[in-house]
């Protein structure tokens, strides 16, 4: 049998195989590696964010050279509660993204390649030609599934350069004061110079359709009334991400099949905040760590990873039911606002999915922020993918 051309292939730049070629380039600088992606940069425009204690400080070690910016912490608003909360926060710009890792996997990456079709071992491209690999890891992102039932996380950020400071110095993560429409909304703050600032509209709702023109004028609207002029719009970048109300994992599985995926295209991602980042730098470790790199061994241990998640997950899933199914959606945000209210400690640890069986009690407890039947009738729905289906 003929060599095949890579020893791995890796289909899509996104975050989840960026990270994963960037560290199998440092464990393992001889594995014949090929970086595909059909735009002309990776990873796009996207801001990707964690927290400290969403890493060891191992992880944390090797993933600096990518980090753009770290503060020491953030601040939270609502209607009746406004706090800072400390403890570090930090961000990736796919700008940085691209530089860093075209840099250190020099002719190993490919633009603008549009991929056709692809298989364990096979990719095809649009020009007809085809690359042949030990392993060929699909990263395109999310897929539909009937297995899975979802709510959307919707979003459109626009960095900008201000005329004047904007006089922030550490993010907002969620600025709730804002009009409550069809679901949870809160403007999110980057901070990435005196005068420049990434400002992200974000809402969790139903549907996958985003209103880029709606949010834009959102985004100004929000600027005005703080009294920042904005003198330029640097970039702007835009989502939808999905959220998991319940499921059937196995069924998920079997869709994947034999055909190694990573990150959202894998379904590994937090499960409330849809958070992404944490999960690639493990599931990257985790890859690295293999002896072998070969098709069945990385799918094998990608649905092994994505079977533990979805088993420490489930809690997290009980609580996006309360949040998309209980209450009227203009009053969510008291779902948050109570939950910023809780001890900061838990809140880390609810950020990097370590809750404890005392956290998920304190969380439940309490006076309820929305009609307590219609929030015990949303938790004990696990069936809602079968019920569309």
């Amino acid at each position: 049998m003929p060599r095949p051309d890579y020893d791995l292939i890796l289909v899509g730049g996104g975050l989840a195989n960026g990270l994963i070629a960037w560290r199998l380039a440092e464990l393992h600088p001889a594995l014949r590696l090929l970086l595909l992606e059909r735009g002309p940069v990776l990873g796009g425009d996207h801001t990707w964010s964690f927290h400290q204690d969403d890493l060891t400080p191992q992880q944390h070690a090797w993933l600096a050279p990518l980090v753009s910016h770290r503060w020491p912490g953030y601040e939270v608003r609502f209607p009746e509660r406004r706090r800072i909360l400390h403890g570090g926060y930090a961000s990736i710009t796919s700008a940085h993204f691209d530089a860093k890792l075209c840099a250190r996997l020099v002719g190993q990456v490919q633009l603008g390649n549009k991929v056709c079709s692809l298989s364990p071992q096979r990719v095809e491209l649009a020009d007809g030609s085809s690359l042949s690999a030990g392993a060929v890891i699909d990263g395109r992102g999310p897929r539909s599934s009937p297995h899975l039932a979802l709510g959307y996380q919707k979003f459109l950020g626009r960095e900008v350069r201000l005329a004047a400071p904007h006089g922030l110095d550490m993010p907002v993560l969620m600025d709730a004061g804002v009009a409550q429409r069809e679901g949870y909304r809160f403007v999110y703050l980057l901070p990435f110079g005196p005068d420049r600032l990434l400002i992200e509209d974000t809402y969790y709702a139903d549907g996958e359709t985003l209103a880029p023109a709606a949010l834009r004028a959102r985004i100004d609207d929000y600027a005005a009334q703080h009294g920042w002029r904005i003198l330029e719009v640097l970039r702007e970048e835009q989502g939808v991400l999905p959220i998991i109300l319940s499921g059937d994992l196995e069924g998920f599985c079997r869709e994947m099949g034999d055909q190694p995926c990573s990150g959202l295209a894998a379904g590994l991602f937090h499960a409330t905040t849809g958070y992404s980042l944490p999960h690639a730098v493990r599931l990257a470790e985790r890859i690295a760590a293999l002896p072998r790199l070969d098709a069945a061994s990385l799918a094998a241990e990608i649905q092994a990873t994505l079977r533990a998640e979805w088993r420490r997950q489930g809690f997290f899933r009980l609580l996006n039911r309360m949040l998309f199914l209980a209450g009227a959606p203009e009053d969510r945000w008291r779902v948050m606002q109570r939950f910023y209210g809780l001890p900061e400690a838990l809140i880390r640890r609810f950020y990097a999915g370590r809750l404890h069986a005392g956290d998920k009690l304190r969380i439940l407890t309490g006076k309820p922020p929305m009609p307590l039947v219609q929030a015990l009738r949303a938790a004990l729905t696990g069936d809602l993918h079968r019920q569309g289906s």
